[in-house]
């Protein structure tokens, strides 16, 4: 059985509280309940405080590998990674800058660019 990762958050900031990691082989799934008694992170926070996101297996892996940072947008309660500049000067300290997952960003721009494809053709049928 393969179990995805589990990220604990802070509701009111999005401050990541606790991650389960993901865990493969004779496993099983447990309870927030399980959790919040076996996990330390959680036990010492009030549960009604505390959100957490459910990932499949590998979900986000890519995201996971190269982000310098994640949290949870405590409005949409959504992960946001943050990732190295490239641009940057090496030794210049850089604020973090969180953004939707890369994957994410990925099939949201295949889809318009399917889109305005398909709009295009559309027009060369009409003789524009």
């Amino acid at each position: 059985m393969e179990i995805g990762m589990k990220v604990y958050f802070e509701k009111e900031t999005g401050n990541v509280i606790f991650n389960t990691g993901e865990r493969a082989g004779s496993v099983i799934p447990t309870t927030r309940e399980q959790d919040f008694s076996f996990y330390k992170a959680l036990a010492e926070r009030v549960a009604e405080t505390v959100g957490v996101i459910e990932l499949t297996y590998r979900q986000y892996a890519y995201e996971f590998s190269e982000a310098i940072g994640y949290r949870v947008n405590p409005e949409t309660k959504e992960l946001e990674f943050a990732y190295l500049d490239p641009n940057a000067d090496p030794g210049t300290p850089v604020e973090p800058v969180y953004q939707k997952p890369i994957t994410d960003q990925f099939s949201a721009l295949k889809e318009r660019t399917e889109a305005n494809e398909a709009a295009i053709l559309a027009l060369l049928d009409f003789g524009l």
